[in-house]
């Protein structure tokens, strides 16, 4: 394999690597937005209209800035009733085929994750609800998010194609 193709995957999957352990502490700051709605509403009776959208946000950046570390780790979900049987080189095949459809998809949603991006910004696009924050912020997060899931999934391509040829990465 060529130098650049193995130092593509060498950082991507270090930056991946970091970014992921770096937001798995972010569900931390999930726990104390949340403590904070139940405490304002059981002993100061005033309800923090902000807590539960802004719960919704910290979430969405845990679960799509996180995605990329997930899929280099291997812990998404996958079918395993035949997989876990087959050989290394039979697994790496599959994962050659199947890797296909999540760039594919991923694909698609940063197309459709970077319209609604610039829609937000262009049109200073607030949310419906009572708090009325800015929707460029997390949308751009969640692009962010897409986007190391889309390299984190090249290279993993990348990784099995090296398997079939009996190249060490």
């Amino acid at each position: 394999m060529p130098q650049f193709i193995m130092a593509f995957v060498r950082i991507v999957d270090r930056f991946n690597y970091l970014i992921g352990r770096f937001m798995m502490y972010t569900i931390f700051l999930l726990i104390a937005i949340l403590a904070w709605s139940t405490i304002s509403k059981q002993l100061f009776v005033v309800p923090a209209f902000w807590t539960m959208e802004a719960a919704q946000f910290v979430l969405v950046a845990y679960y799509l800035v996180g995605g990329a570390y997930s899929i280099q780790l291997g812990s998404n979900v996958r079918m395993d009733l035949f997989y876990g049987d087959w050989s290394e080189r039979k697994k790496a095949w599959v994962d050659c085929f199947t890797v296909l459809f999540l760039i594919f998809y991923l694909g698609v949603l940063l197309a459709g994750g970077i319209n609604s991006t610039l829609y937000a910004i262009q049109y200073s696009e607030l949310s419906p609800s009572l708090w009325r924050p800015l929707m460029w912020p997390i949308k751009s997060i969640m692009c962010f998010g897409i986007v190391l899931m889309l390299l984190q999934a090249i290279s993993e391509l990348i990784k099995d194609i090296a398997k079939l040829r009996g190249v060490q990465i």
